[in-house]
């Protein structure tokens, strides 16, 4: 496993990080089996999770604080995120910032993740949504600093809404964040134009969720995969989606018939390609899956001549029609 500065905190976290949304809230999800997944990433050097209180209403937070308990002597660094007050995904436009992270409600619900997770403290608290018009009000960022002083978190960040890179930068500019954490993979590959450089610009720690697209990017969803309807994908993957998938990944898989590795090796590989990335968080619920995104770490980068074709495979869409 490498390593790799997380901007001006000073922790060296995993490049490959573990993203724990799916068995928190995903059909299929056994606790014990996400345990022992959990405890082969440590094994393999991760040491980086990431968690939130909507995944599964603490049940994710859980998990990582039973992870944390069976290994003492290790650092794990811990990753949680504050749901908006108004339950709503994404932050809307017209969304004041008191309707969804006023400084009472932020307080509360790190209570409530410390107790879901038996911690005294999060390393890195997150607001999971995200509205930049919010970067020049203060009421935020004070708590977040009151909360540093007592000890409770060490880092603060935000999680920047799906496909909106660009609602992002005021925070960024801002100074009061150590971290953003956006979406990034081969199909959306938007942060790049001008996220990226300013969060190396201002130091800032950068983590790259949904580098697998969902599942997209692994190649295995086909028209016929079922979801269940209460689960996140059944949605994202509605109407003629499935199918999208499977043509645009069919038409990756073409281009890269010559490229050594599997589709969610190389779709990894992109995400460690670019220098701004701290670490990639892949959701990972089963020991075969830790074992192989934790040993992409040593295969590094893509080479240029490989990271060129993939940027022919950019897709815009809007999740939100």
């Amino acid at each position: 496993m490498h390593y790799r500065e997380f901007g001006r905190t000073g922790w060296k976290v995993s490049d490959i990080g573990y993203g724990m949304w799916g068995m928190g809230s995903w059909s299929g999800s056994d606790d014990q089996e996400s345990l022992r997944a959990l405890q082969r990433a440590v094994d393999l050097g991760c040491n980086f999770f990431d968690t939130a209180f909507a995944y599964g209403n603490g049940r994710s937070e859980s998990l990582l604080g039973q992870l944390v308990r069976a290994n003492p002597s290790k650092k794990i660094y811990t990753a949680t995120k504050i749901p908006p007050k108004n339950m709503q995904w994404p932050a809307l436009p017209e969304n004041a910032l008191e309707d969804c992270y006023p400084p009472d409600h932020v307080e509360e619900f790190l209570h409530k993740s410390l107790e879901n997770a038996g911690l005294d403290s999060f390393d890195l608290l997150q607001l999971h949504t995200w509205n930049d018009d919010w970067a020049t009000e203060t009421g935020w960022a004070d708590k977040f600093d009151e909360l540093k002083k007592q000890g409770l978190i060490s880092a603060c960040g935000i999680s920047i809404n799906r496909w909106e890179p660009w609602n992002g930068i005021k925070a960024v500019r801002s100074g009061k964040i150590d971290s953003v954490q956006v979406i990034y993979n081969i199909f959306d590959q938007t942060p790049e134009r001008n996220l990226f450089p300013l969060c190396e610009q201002m130091n800032l720690g950068v983590l790259a969720r949904v580098p697998l697209d969902e599942g997209g990017l692994t190649g295995a969803i086909t028209p016929d995969t079922h979801f269940e309807g209460t689960e996140f994908r059944a949605h994202y993957f509605r109407g003629d989606r499935k199918q999208q998938i499977v043509e645009h990944v069919e038409a990756l898989k073409r281009d890269l018939k010559d490229v050594p590795g599997t589709l969610p090796e190389i779709a990894l590989r992109f995400c460690l390609s670019n220098r701004a990335v701290s670490s990639v968080i892949p959701g990972m619920r089963r020991i075969k899956t830790v074992e192989s995104s934790c040993g992409v770490s040593d295969a590094g980068p893509l080479p240029e001549n490989v990271l060129a074709i993939l940027k022919r495979h950019a897709w815009y869409r809007n999740f939100y029609e």
